[in-house]
């Protein structure tokens, strides 16, 4: 285990490739002789920007999952999974137009970058040099800024081959873009293996000295997109610390104990068991918007520190990281005002997201690991979804 490394470098590896996608596919030879067909990626047209930019949907398939994305954002639009029965929902909030998506403000399903989560009054100093941020959260910048990662149209490149079925998002981000010093040339990388598991694989490089930190926005609700709230679902956390933040949800610096509080899942329990515990920080997030320190730290490879469970449907999702955090929000701030592709609106705690990262604010907090990117370095981090249904 590493606690201050910033930079950790991954390679993707096949495993079990054994199962076939119905469909058009390609074949490859396996280490025992045999053949795996994977379904190659299907574009389409999603929509129009009003420049005229067009924006395609590709949609993906094998094992088991369904995974459809934007080249709008790289958003995931679509996670379909199967329940124990075997019928397949999509399980991720999302629209089902172009339009919602630009005129959004809740980062459904979208790539984050060039810093996820918060930054303090959008300002940092970096090597003597103060640098200041769009600001669009307050007085803070959230995401990126006003027009983040989340906005940017991404070249996609679909690809078939040993490791499973997927796409290579790459985007360039210029020096200055959004206050961010140094050109930042961003790879993204998702993959359905054979087994059905969603991995995501982060790279960039840059020219100047700058600060990273890329995850992804989706929203999870495993009974089904539409179906209700998620404060059934079981959560499981290998975390036995959490960032307590301000009342600009900016964390104080203190590495609190979760033991005897809310934020306690080192034991799985129900999201909705605590959520309404008088406790200080519970009451200024309206629920959990908190970065949970894991225990394994900064890994070379993805460790397991996740599992949720929707117990109606059966549906589990299993997450490995190579991150030293993950910020777990609540849906706290769906508010009745947005509908999804199901027709119905999403209200408070409708879904959850768990967003693998470096710690918020951490280019101002001398504490935290560090997030400064150097010519020269690569950023690399990964984190693997595992689905099953029982």
């Amino acid at each position: 285990m590493e606690t201050s490394r910033r930079t950790v470098l991954t390679t993707a590896a096949a495993a079990g490739l054994t199962a076939a996608v119905a469909g058009t596919s390609t074949s490859y030879a396996t280490e025992g002789g045999g053949s795996v067909h994977f379904a190659k990626p299907e574009k389409e047209l999603f929509g129009t920007l009003a420049d005229g930019t067009k924006v395609h949907r590709w949609s993906l398939a094998n094992g088991g999952t369904r995974l459809k994305v934007l080249s709008y954002g790289g958003i995931v639009q679509s996670l379909e999974l199967p329940d124990r029965h075997g019928r397949h929902r999509n399980v991720s909030l999302g629209y089902d137009s172009l339009d919602a998506y630009v005129a959004g403000t809740t980062f459904f399903g979208a790539l984050i970058g060039r810093y996820g989560n918060r930054i303090a009054r959008g300002r940092f100093t970096l090597d003597g040099k103060a640098h200041q941020l769009s600001v669009n959260d307050g007085e803070n910048s959230l995401h990126g800024g006003a027009k983040g990662f989340n906005t940017r149209v991404w070249d996609v490149e679909p690809f078939t081959d040993s490791t499973g079925v997927g796409l290579v998002l790459r985007y360039v981000s210029a020096d200055g873009e959004m206050g961010y010093p140094g050109t930042l040339r961003v790879k993204v990388t998702y993959t359905l293996t054979a087994r059905g598991d969603w991995r995501i694989d982060y790279a960039a490089r840059t020219d100047k000295a700058t600060v990273v930190n890329l995850t992804n926005h989706t929203y999870y609700n495993l009974a089904g997109e539409g179906s209700g709230d998620i404060y059934g679902h079981e959560l499981a956390l290998k975390a036995g610390r959490f960032t307590p933040t301000d009342a600009g949800l900016i964390p104080t610096g203190e590495l609190a104990k979760v033991t005897g509080t809310p934020f306690d899942f080192r034991r799985a329990k129900t999201v909705g068991e605590d959520i309404r515990v008088a406790h200080p920080q519970l009451v200024t997030a309206k629920g959990y918007d908190h970065n949970w320190v894991l225990d394994k730290g900064i890994t070379r490879r993805p460790e397991h520190f996740a599992t949720l469970r929707d117990p109606e449907s059966g549906r589990t999702m299993k997450i490995a990281t190579t991150e030293p955090g993950v910020q777990f929000y609540s849906g706290n701030f769906l508010d009745g005002t947005l509908t999804g592709p199901s027709g119905r609106t999403y209200r408070q705690g409708d879904g959850l997201c768990l967003e693998t990262q470096h710690f918020p604010d951490s280019p101002n907090q001398p504490s935290f690991p560090s997030t400064v990117l150097r010519p020269g370095e690569t950023y690399a981090t990964s984190t693997v979804h595992s689905f099953s249904a029982r």
